[in-house]
């Protein structure tokens, strides 16, 4: 089996360079830094430079700057990039006031979450900010003023609309309520950011763990996670995570978090690739494996022709259309997802742990589990699912 490395962007569009952008950390940043100048010597700029984790100073632009009563508020306008970020244009705003305690007090406000659920290395009840912008945030302002020497620093970081941008997240599934997280470990966001899944994928699994939950359920995308909620009903939503191509990645996520059940929902194509022991699906680093497919078919009873027909097939769609023209798509599937499986509890195995796996193949149509591993109906009927979805016609 193997994990290839997942390439950091999709790197070209139209034959030229995808643009990088910011990350919201890094403009919110960019604000508490416009904010404090105005605060602490009137100045109101039009630009600010502010050091980033990468290792170089970046120049922000100011899209507002104006006293609020005695305190000081900036906006800066979040660009993304060629990235598609759903916070691609949010004003990440600053309100900076002075304190009568020392230091650099750090509050959330309109739009940025509040975290309710443990496991994501943040106080719960307190302001969605991650560490890396906490931190950015205080050295900015300690490069205006010292806010250790007498009275200290209030800053609010808010986003107008950000309530509206988090129900495009999977914020509320974290248990990030009431807007969107103020994130970035570099600043830069890249464009179609690979990294950034990875480390969602991650962060969610992370999230279960200390949820006290012990069962992950994977899926590729936002319409087999449908089919899974619909076939788990008695899973938490907590449970549920879009792993995209990191299917890798999260199992050693679940051994590392001590989780001990993994179920993974998929249609034709993905499972094609983690039945043949691919653990990164991303087209660019792998591709179906027909010749595999049709010793799956071979497996299963095919006839000869068949077997022929489905090593020619274009894709693992075609191959599951050829199976279900023969009749033979329950057993060719049931096969597949029972490699799947054995391979999923394999990956766990190299990571140092054990997982109960079970692997549905749904359909692209209806969404309808169409095979299954042959363990799967005992062990997800224990988990919640409707026993007579696995009844056949």
């Amino acid at each position: 089996m193997i994990e290839p490395d997942l390439p950091r962007t999709a790197k070209a569009r139209a034959g030229k360079a995808l643009r990088t952008g910011f990350t919201t950390g890094a403009c919110a940043t960019a604000a508490a830094k416009a904010a404090i100048l105005l605060l602490a010597t009137g100045k109101r700029s039009r630009t600010v430079d502010v050091w980033l984790p990468v290792g170089r100073r970046v120049e922000f632009t100011v899209d507002r700057c104006e006293h609020v009563g005695e305190a000081a508020e900036a906006v800066v306008v979040k660009d993304a990039g060629d990235d598609p970020d759903v916070t691609n244009g949010a004003h990440l705003t600053a309100t900076v006031a002075w304190s009568d305690e020392p230091g650099v007090h750090l509050y959330g406000g309109d739009g940025v979450g509040v975290v309710t659920r443990p496991g994501l290395g943040l106080e719960v009840g307190g302001p969605a900010i991650n560490g890396t912008p906490r931190q950015m945030i205080r050295i900015t302002v300690e490069e205006v003023c010292d806010p250790y020497a007498g009275r200290g620093v209030d800053v609010v970081v808010s986003v107008p609309e950000g309530e509206r941008m988090a129900k495009r997240t999977t914020n509320a599934r974290l248990g990030i309520l009431g807007g969107i997280s103020i994130l970035g470990t570099t600043g830069i966001v890249r464009p179609f950011s690979t990294a950034a899944w990875r480390a969602s994928v991650l962060q969610a699994v992370d999230v279960m763990a200390a949820a006290g939950r012990d069962t992950c359920v994977l899926t590729t995308g936002g319409r087999t996670e449908r089919a899974a909620i619909r076939l788990l009903p008695g899973l938490d939503e907590v449970c549920f995570t879009e792993v995209g191509d990191f299917t890798g990645a999260a199992v050693e996520r679940c051994v590392q978090a001590g989780l001990t059940r993994l179920v993974f929902v998929g249609m034709a194509g993905k499972l094609a690739k983690l039945g043949a022991g691919v653990m990164m699906t991303h087209y660019t680093k792998s591709k179906v494996d027909t010749g595999y497919l049709a010793e799956v078919t071979a497996r299963a009873g095919g006839t000869a022709a068949l077997v022929a027909e489905v090593d020619a097939a274009n894709t693992g769609r075609h191959a599951y259309e050829l199976w279900s023209r023969e009749g033979l798509l329950a057993a060719a599937g049931d096969t597949l997802c029972d490699d799947v499986a054995a391979n999923l509890a394999a990956w766990a195995r190299h990571c140092g742990g054990e997982l109960d796996v079970d692997a549905v193949l749904v359909d692209f149509g209806d969404l309808e589990p169409v095979a299954w591993n042959s363990r799967a109906p005992d062990r997800l009927a224990r988990a919640g699912a409707d026993p007579e979805r696995w009844r056949r016609p």
